[in-house]
Formats: C-alpha cells, structure tokens, sequence
C-alpha cells in the first residue's frame, strides 16, 4: 500500500479540514519518523455553525470514509487509529462505526469541548484526557503528537478522497457546503477548483442581483463582494450568501465576535483580550478605527491558534468591504 502515498501526490490532494495543507508532506513526513508506535486520526469534530460536510459523509459514505483509514492503517502497520468525533456524531454513528471498524485497531473518541477542540493539537489534548486546548507547534504532530508519539490527522473528507484515489474513482471532485440567503442550501459534490460564481451557477444559487455579500471559509472565514466572486473557491469549501437587504453587518460582526469569544480557550492572552475588546468596540455607537486596526495586527501576528487570526481578518473583511462602505 506504500504506493498509495505516490497516488495522493499524484491527485494533488490537499487536506480539506481548512488549511489545505498538501496532505502528500504529512504523509511523507509521517511514514519518515522512527518509531514503532503511532496513532491516526479521523477528525470528524465539525465544530463550525456553518458547515455539514463531516454529517453528510458519516451518513452517506461512512464505508469510504473507514476505507480511507483502513488503507492508512495497511500503509502504516505500527499505528493505532481514533475516529474523533463531535458529540452528536458520537451519538448517531458510534455503533455502526464499531461494527464496520471491528477488526482494525480502532478507537472511538466523543469530542469534549466545542468549535477550538476541533484543532489538530486540541484533538491530541482532549484525547489524552487533558482540556482541549491548542499546542505551540512545531514540533507538529506527525512528529510528536498524540502521547508524544507520531500522529497521523487528517479530516474525514481527505479519507474519503484518499478511498476514491486508492479505487481510481476519483476525479478531482470535493464537497462545498452552501447555506444562508439562498434557496438550494446543503452539501454538493463538484469539481475542485471551481470559482465561487461558478459554484453558485452549477447549484442555481447565484442571486440576481447585487444586493448580497459572501462569507466563504466557515463563521470566521473572509468576506467578500459580488465583485470578487470569480476567484476559486478553497479552504473548507463553505460559502454563506447574505441579502444585504436583511442583513445588518454590524449585528452581524457582533454574533461573530460572541462566537469567537465563548470559544476561546483562554490560553492566549491576545486572542482572548484582543476578540473582548474587537466586540466591545462593536457594541458601541461609533467605531474607534485604529484601536480596531491595532488589534487586527496584534491577533494576526501573535495568537497560539487561527481562531484569534481568523476572528480578526473575518471582521476586518466585514468592516473594510461592507460595513464602511457607503452603497
């Protein structure tokens, strides 16, 4: 099954948890470590509002998803897998998970926190029974992770793909999740590349006019405009159409913000000062724009995990694009 690591590069398969990372340099640098003892991981947490991608594969194609892990644990014998799951999967899945994955070296793990225990290192945290809180990286967990042995993470529609590739059934497909001000919301099988206007054609969900605004990225994803659409669409493969006719921006800023504050871990004093004072200055009547600026760089360039530097770039997206500027 070695092979099959020359068949993910060959796919140009990247990871689709969000990051995109080329998921050829984890497996590589995975299969590199010296040691006889290594873990890998299903990350089926799904902690973001705004996407359905893990529930639609676990109800639909959970056998190509035990698949895609099945064919690590062949190509990695020394390892031992965890399926990590959100709690609600947990609850509708863990038995049929037990029965397809009954004679592979599998765990099954119910996620303890919310959105931030979705992270890579967070995972290894809650797994090993500590508070799922994010670690400084490197060391990355291919290296040292779960019980600082090698980890192997990858989310649970990069083994789906990673089961198409193995069968030659894949063709360069991935899966968008679509939501918000339009009328066929849910989960669509297309090609991956895609441009958001053409993702929003292909599902009949382009508006017609231009009295809208995009979130692409999951809740704390960038805005963008009607004019940016025709760039392609990566990352976690969401989009969330807004009808600015309905939607007041500034309200809009401070539900994010709430999310981004309740789950924080605490751990990192600019992420958790910086989102306080991001939604405070939200909560006022007039904006103070360079204390706004100010802590835009300080998250951005400063935070242990994304969700500071996510939070900070989604708002200024928010406030740059639409917010301060006058139709």
């Amino acid at each position: 099954m070695k092979d099959i690591i020359k068949k993910i590069q060959d796919a140009n398969l990247h990871g689709r948890g969000g990051a995109s990372f080329p998921t050829t340099k984890k497996w590589e640098a995975f299969l590199n470590t010296e040691t006889k003892e290594k873990y890998i991981i299903v990350n089926a947490s799904e902690g973001d509002p705004q996407m359905s991608k893990d529930g639609y594969l676990l109800k639909n194609h959970l056998s190509e998803v035990i698949d895609g892990l099945k064919i690590a644990l062949e190509t990695f014998p020394e390892s031992i897998g965890y399926f990590y799951l959100r709690k609600d999967y947990y609850t509708k899945y863990k038995k049929k998970i037990k029965k397809l994955t009954k004679d592979l070296p599998v765990k099954i793990f119910k996620k303890t926190g919310g959105y931030l225990a979705g992270e890579e290192t967070s995972v290894l945290e809650a797994i090993e029974g500590n508070r799922p809180e994010p670690r400084s990286k490197p060391p990355y967990p291919s290296e040292c992770g779960l019980f600082n042995k090698p980890t192997l993470i990858n989310n649970v529609e990069t083994f789906y793909v990673i089961s198409k590739i193995a069968k030659g059934t894949y063709k360069n497909e991935r899966l968008y999740c679509l939501s918000g001000d339009i009328k066929n919301k849910g989960v669509f099988d297309l090609k991956e590349g895609l441009t958001i206007r053409e993702i929003l054609e292909k599902t009949k969900n382009l508006p017609k006019d231009n009295n809208y605004f995009i979130q692409m990225g999951g809740t704390l994803g960038e805005f963008i405009t009607p004019k940016e659409i025709d760039r392609p669409l990566q990352g976690l493969g969401s989009i969330v159409v807004y009808n600015k006719k309905i939607t007041n921006p500034v309200l809009l800023a401070q539900k994010i913000l709430k999310f981004s504050m309740y789950q924080n871990c605490d751990k990192c004093t600019p992420c958790r000062e910086g989102v306080f004072r991001l939604r405070e200055e939200f909560l006022k009547k007039e904006r103070n724009k360079k204390i706004l600026n100010d802590i835009f760089e300080v998250l951005e360039d400063t935070t242990l995990c994304p969700l500071g530097m996510l939070s900070g770039l989604s708002i200024q997206s928010l406030l740059n694009k639409i917010i301060d500027v006058k139709d």
